[in-house]
């Protein structure tokens, strides 16, 4: 990093101070040598005669001039705004940071540091000399030796106790949530939302921040890596640390683990470098290293856990800033990357594949861009989409109104984006249409072990045909976007005010909506089935529906058969003997929704009381089997079980409720067995934990296990392994 050539004085330059400086930082802009960070432009060049005057240094001298970037992204943790008063406390221990000798709004200048940064030497990823690590390590150490008397005061959330480690790290990761997630909410929310991050995985991850060693607070760099370590021409001293502005006050051992982290040090060094920052902290502050062995990866967790909200946003500007395929594919990598590393901390269920990645990143850029941005044929993919004919062209929602409904969906807020265990259903308002839309988009990872039978949109359109009271959603749309990537296009049933969640009745059915939903489930005796399924009717159901439980279950993974036997749960032969002990009489068939749970229940304020949605799964089959599915997915009170099952025989014919009271038992001893082997599988692959209905499901296991095996007539069989049961519990 030489000097730049020493640039004329500007003519004009205004006489006072405060013109002097400004005159300055104008010519720093255009003439300084630039070096890019995230959060400000520093320019390096020699002072002129005027602005020496005013800092009182010679002419000629290098200087730093820090010009905050007004489109940097708010992606940081902040405890202090003045770096300037962080560089004045910090200098009495390291003399050798840079000093701030005048700042304005904006923008401040430093001494300029000689030396050439680490990471131009020695890039992300490389080896790190033994030497250079413990003089790091060493760095880290002396910075705690800053007197807390000279920082500036510390935000009213900090905990009072100086050695609250427990509250130092749930404060992080409130802050995290605070200064980064929410102020990008609008812009990057959905964004967040689509590639499986919960609104509230950071507060979440506060909540479970487990007790920790005492150990002191002190000043911590928490920026430590190599952009921000300079290394000097004249080795005194060897290594200079530089960019305090997120410096922080609490556990040493967060500032290890940011250093570890975004040092990229390779895995092969960490030990090396724990084993170095334990024998500096030694010497400055020995109970700096208290609990290391357990609590270090606490601080590791959050490090990634927070940092994925950066990645991701920095890796999707990156493509309004040069799109390629080349660019799409690295930030896809670096966003998968990101998910890989927070994961765990998070807890994310399923990460979302490539392809998944890459299309939620398109349909992000694509509502930014909005098609009007010169020499990027690209562009045009976002727009393109292919009909699909089985769902012709509707008057009341043109082609023109499913092309801005794709537009509007990248940018939907978080509020609007909901992910499912098989379908990203997001919500959109169309110019021009009088009621928002739902973009519903299969999800290519999903794993559902239960089959569909029919095509949801000619269920739909059968039941707005049939002009039946029930609430379901209208198909507006169908077709393929960008990378062949299907879509449906659906009415929306949440709330009038789209800002509000849907409401589901995950509790159970308040008495005027159990009431509603009988209503719907008899309605839907009189659509005409044939429609979407002409063989229906032809042969059992209730055989019919064995058989594929029986199907189901010999087409688990090994590793899930492998662990039913071991809880007790028959094979797929032994099941089919089992099952076939029982029959059920016929009942007329109709159209069935086929997976009532609470949340494809949505509650609606006039006298359907609830819409009924995700209809992938409906069949034809016995009405009868709908009611007893929905109450074993859902909580149902006695009352409330008995209450509907009397208005359902109320009101339909003889033809479709003969025999209900014995049968309904059949059906529900179905159900239990299927959750003993479905829910069992989910534990075992982690497919759909994300989604609400399967993460309650799966928290019961124990007792559907045991509920399962009851009801088979089998014993609850006590395991080689004592504590598995316990731990399904």
């Amino acid at each position: 990093m030489g000097a730049p050539p020493l640039p004329r004085p500007l003519l004009g330059e205004r006489a006072t101070p405060d013109g002097v400086c400004r005159d300055f930082v104008a010519r720093a802009t255009q003439l300084g040598q630039t070096i890019s960070g995230h959060h400000n432009q520093n320019h390096v060049l020699p002072l002129t005669e005027a602005m020496a005057r005013v800092l009182d240094r010679e002419v000629g001298d290098l200087v730093t001039v820090r010009i905050r970037r007004p489109d940097a992204l708010p992606v940081v943790i902040r405890t202090w705004r003045n770096e300037a008063e962080i560089l004045a406390a910090v200098r009495d221990v390291l003399p050798y940071v840079p000093e701030c000798l005048v700042e304005g709004n904006g923008w401040a200048i430093h001494n300029y540091v000689e030396g050439v940064s680490l990471a131009s030497v020695c890039g992300n990823g490389k080896t790190v000399d033994a030497l250079i690590i413990k003089g790091l390590t060493g760095l880290l150490a002396q910075t705690t030796q800053v007197r807390r008397g000279a920082l500036p005061p510390l935000p009213s959330v900090w905990p009072r106790n100086d050695m609250d480690s427990q509250g130092f790290l749930r404060a992080l990761a409130h802050l995290a949530d605070q200064q980064i997630r929410q102020p990008n909410r609008a812009v990057y929310g959905g964004l967040f939302a689509a590639l499986g991050i919960p609104e509230d995985a950071l507060v979440r991850l506060a909540e479970r921040v487990p007790p920790m060693a005492r150990r002191p607070y002190s000043l911590l760099h928490a920026d430590l890596h190599r952009d921000n370590v300079i290394v000097s021409y004249g080795g005194d001293p060897p290594l200079i640390c530089v960019d305090w502005e997120l410096a922080t006050y609490g556990d040493p051992l967060h500032d290890l683990a940011t250093h570890l982290v975004r040092m990229r040090y390779p895995s092969h060094q960490w030990g090396e470098v724990i084993d170095a920052w334990v024998a500096a902290m030694q010497e400055a502050r020995p109970a700096a290293v208290v609990g290391l062995s357990t609590d270090l990866r606490h601080y590791v967790a959050f490090e990634r856990a927070q940092s994925v909200y950066p990645d991701v946003m920095r890796a999707a500007r990156s493509l309004e800033e040069s799109f390629t395929q080349k660019s799409l594919d690295e930030a896809t990598a670096e966003v998968r990357r990101a998910l890989e590393a927070a994961a765990e901390p998070l807890r994310l269920a399923e990460l979302p594949g490539e392809g998944e990645i890459e299309r939620a990143l398109f349909r992000w850029l694509a509502s930014r861009s909005d098609g009007h941005i010169a020499g990027r044929d690209w562009i045009a993919k976002a727009f393109e989409w292919a009909p699909d004919r089985r769902v012709p062209e509707r008057p009341d929602f043109p082609a023109a109104a499913v092309r801005e409904a794709l537009l509007a969906e990248g940018a939907a807020p978080a509020g609007r984006v909901f992910k499912g265990t098989a379908h990203l259903n997001t919500v959109v308002s169309v110019p021009g249409i009088d009621h928002p839309v739902v973009v519903r988009r299969k999800l290519p990872e999903s794993c559902r072990r239960e089959l569909s039978f029919l095509s949801e949109h000619a269920v739909l359109r059968a039941i707005e045909e049939a002009a039946v009271e029930v609430a379901a959603p209208r198909v507006l749309a169908l077709g393929e976007s960008y990378q062949n990537d299907a879509f449906a296009l659906h009415t929306y049933v949440g709330p009038r005010g789209i800002g509000r969640p849907p409401d589901h009745p995950v509790n159970g059915l308040l008495p005027h909506e159990a009431d509603a939903l009988v209503d719907q489930l008899c309605a839907l005796t009189r659509v005409d089935y044939k429609q979407v399924d002409p063989a229906a009717g032809e042969g059992g159901f209730h055989s019919w529906l064995k058989d594929q439980l029986v199907s189901l279950v010999r087409e688990l993974p090994k590793e899930s058969q492998q662990l039913a036997r071991l809880l007790g749960l028959p094979d797929a032969d032994r099941l089919h003997q089992i099952l076939s002990r029982h029959e059920v009489s016929h009942r007329e068939p109709s159209l069935l929704h086929g997976d009532l749970n609470p949340w494809n229940l949505v509650r609606r304020d006039d006298h359907l009381a609830l819409t009924i949605i995700d209809w992938e799964m409906a069949l034809v089959g016995d009405p009868l089997y709908d009611l007893v599915r929905h109450m074993h997915l859902t909580p149902t009170r006695p009352e409330i079980r008995d209450r509907m099952f009397r208005r359902w025989e109320r009101r339909l014919s003889a033809a479709y409720t003969t025999d209900w009271h014995k049968d309904w038992r059949v059906y529900r001893r179905l159900e239990i067995v299927r959750s003993a082997y479905i829910d069992l599988d989910r534990i075992v692959t982690g497919a759909g934990l994300n989604a609400p209905n399967v993460s309650r499901a799966v928290d019961s296991y124990a007792v559907t296990l045991a509920v399962a095996t009851g009801s088979l007539g089998l014993p609850l069989r006590a395991t080689a392994n004592p504590y598995l049961v316990r731990a399904l519990a």
